[in-house]
């Protein structure tokens, strides 16, 4: 495996021996000062460039990175469908195992599109046309409180899509049940412990990209409630994974509207979670809901 300084040499050789390439921007785990380094982290590089189109009417230009196992262009796709801002990304795994996401931005748009990250870092720039970034930090990154509305907001997705979660359970539609317990439902799980994590720390830390240092930051007992969440495709486990999912989140949700004297809805709570009992001993040959 081809070591950090002999990539890092041939990303900037690379750019400096093209006349087309103009500057050269590193951002991602490589440049934060706290991330652990390991052999998986990407090397995720901008070049900005002039004539975009001569890189990208030509692919085979990105042959001298290495021996590939695989490439994504992302721009080139249909399905998921390309973003077009403008850019062109190559996320290029090696059979040496390294990995380089490669950003080409048009010089002419640099501005609107390379942003200002808080993990970036300016590595070449042979005309003197991006202004310095400050240095690396994780700032972006941590834990940002939640206002009123936010905290109401991430409650009410919770409780409102945990009733999709029932409704697929009962049909027995298995696809639809894991995407909603899994997207949205634990996406506000996740936010929801964000917040807790904020508060324990005092906002000063990142749990990473979908919680991935949350084994870090939680208390072990919430931990292991969290995994207790994680069900596999047996209907009876994710109903008791669900439920599992309902305690956490208000346990977690109370702690977090008491810190910030905001309102925990206490309705829409024994509401919902009487609805899910409800749904979860229906008959499979109902013909109504709640028989009146």
């Amino acid at each position: 495996m081809r070591s950090e300084n002999e990539m890092m040499d041939l990303i900037l050789r690379t750019a400096q021996d093209d006349n087309r390439v103009r500057a050269v921007i590193m951002n991602g785990s490589r440049v934060s000062p706290t991330t652990q380094k390991d052999i998986f982290q990407d090397y995720d590089v901008v070049y900005v460039v002039k004539n975009i189109k001569s890189f990208t009417s030509d692919h085979s230009w990105v042959d001298k990175f290495g021996d590939r196992l695989m490439i994504q262009m992302p721009e080139d796709k249909i399905i998921p469908p390309a973003c077009n801002d403008g850019s062109f990304m190559y996320l290029m795994l090696f059979t040496d195992g390294n990995r380089i996401d490669l950003r080409l931005v048009p010089i002419e748009t640099k501005d609107k599109l390379i942003g200002r990250d808080s993990l970036s870092i300016l590595l070449l720039d042979k005309d003197g046309i991006i202004e310095p970034f400050p240095p690396a930090s994780n700032a972006d990154y941590k834990i940002k409180p939640p206002s009123a509305k936010e905290f109401d907001d991430c409650c009410n997705q919770f409780w409102w899509v945990s009733t999709n979660i029932a409704k697929g359970l009962w049909r027995k539609e298995l696809s639809y049940v894991k995407f909603m317990f899994e997207q949205p439902t634990r996406d506000a799980l996740i936010l929801m412990l964000n917040w807790h994590i904020g508060i324990k720390t005092g906002f000063t830390v990142s749990s990473g990209k979908l919680g991935k240092y949350f084994e870090h930051y939680l208390e072990s007992d919430v931990w292991n409630e969290f995994v207790a969440t994680y069900p596999d495709a047996n209907y009876e486990n994710i109903w008791r994974s669900l439920f599992s999912m309902c305690n956490l989140f208000r346990r977690i949700a109370v702690g977090v509207a008491a810190h910030f004297n905001y309102k925990y809805p206490y309705g829409d709570d024994k509401r919902i979670s009487s609805y899910l009992e409800h749904v979860k001993l229906l008959s499979p040959n109902a013909k109504e809901i709640f028989y009146q």
